[in-house]
């Protein structure tokens, strides 16, 4: 039997907490995956999840204080991230792992050029000068598709459209050839025309230059076209992790099934409102030492008010390597009117 490959990114045990006035919110609880080369694994939650804090606290982008890890390994390349200082960091967010934000407009800086901008990483984490580094920009403009890419570079934000403005932070998260890019619901202020344009770019982009991508969204449909395996987090945590298609065909988490029956059906009949998950998110002041779906959950019983479960395989395969649900109840056969994707 082939070996199988190390993973380029492997979480062990994340767990991060926010100091706040009222006391710890324990925003990251006991958070493991693995990321393959070339893979786009999405991350699916409802605001509140998790989903961005976890993937923040990764690199050292959340402010500390108030944010603070409690726990767990971050493994790139061999290195735990967790234990690396500012300025290694530092050479780490760029250089190896691309972040793009949902936000262009408030992402870029308004008062230097687009030039500038790309440059930026090019001189520092690959000391190109100034005219390798331009010529290195202008490649990476026509690659994210924009046109008279030299002019470009000296164009300031505001007079680019959102669409366009959300190429460039694809070009500068893609600059130094990271082994990830970690895309934070990067379509979601885009109407729906420009939203499909990037996912397509960012199709094309995987292909060509093989790198792993995290896709973060609440947006299932987004997560069926372009995620080869997803992530469902809920209260901090991982509830649900599988290969795309099997997510969508046999869903094992009640909120995975709840997620995916508020996907509004294209064919078949209608039937009246949107359906909608009663209730909202828990606010974790202490770890987590029930189920956190519990209180907006359809097959609660005692064991959920007393036990937070574990993650346990669904297909026989060891958990994190195939289809895993941390869950006391056992899902029936798939449900098909649940899957509209």
């Amino acid at each position: 039997m082939a070996e199988r490959a190390a993973p380029v990114l492997e979480v062990k045990g994340l767990r991060t907490i926010f100091r706040t006035r009222g006391g710890e919110v324990h925003a990251v609880n006991d958070v493991s995956f693995h990321l393959n080369r070339g893979e786009v694994l999405g991350v699916v939650g409802e605001s509140g999840s998790g989903k961005s804090v976890t993937m923040m606290s990764l690199i050292g982008l959340l402010p500390a204080p108030p944010a603070e890890n409690r726990g767990g390994e971050v493994l790139l390349g061999g290195r735990d991230l967790l234990k690396l200082d500012t300025r290694a960091l530092q050479e780490v967010r760029g250089a190896r792992v691309g972040f793009v934000f949902q936000d262009p407009m408030t992402s870029l800086n308004p008062v230097f050029t687009l030039g500038d901008q790309l440059m930026e990483p090019l001189r520092k984490h690959m000391g190109m000068d100034r005219t390798a580094a331009a010529n290195r920009a202008v490649e990476l403009l026509e690659l994210v598709g924009i046109p008279d890419a030299r002019r470009r570079l000296k164009a300031y934000p505001h007079q680019f459209s959102g669409g366009m403005r959300q190429r460039v932070m694809i070009a500068i998260a893609l600059a130094c050839d990271p082994d990830v890019l970690i895309a934070d619901e990067p379509t979601t202020a885009l109407d729906v025309t420009i939203q499909a344009q990037i996912l397509e770019l960012v199709k094309e982009l995987r292909h060509k230059l093989g790198m792993a991508i995290i896709w973060i969204t609440h947006d299932l449909g987004v997560i069926a076209g372009i995620a080869d395996r997803v992530l469902v987090m809920y209260g901090g945590q991982v509830v649900e992790q599988a290969p795309v298609r099997e997510l969508f065909a046999n869903p094992q988490h009640p909120y995975t099934r709840a997620l995916l029956r508020t996907i509004p059906a294209i064919s078949g009949p209608r039937e009246g409102r949107l359906k909608v998950i009663q209730g909202q998110p828990p606010i974790l002041m202490a770890p987590p030492a029930a189920c956190p779906f519990r209180a907006r959950c359809d097959y609660r019983h005692d064991r959920c008010d007393r036990e937070n479960p574990l993650r346990r395989a669904v297909d026989g395969r060891p958990v994190g390597q195939g289809h895993d649900v941390a869950c006391h109840w056992t899902a029936p056969a798939p449900v098909a009117e649940v899957i509209h994707a």
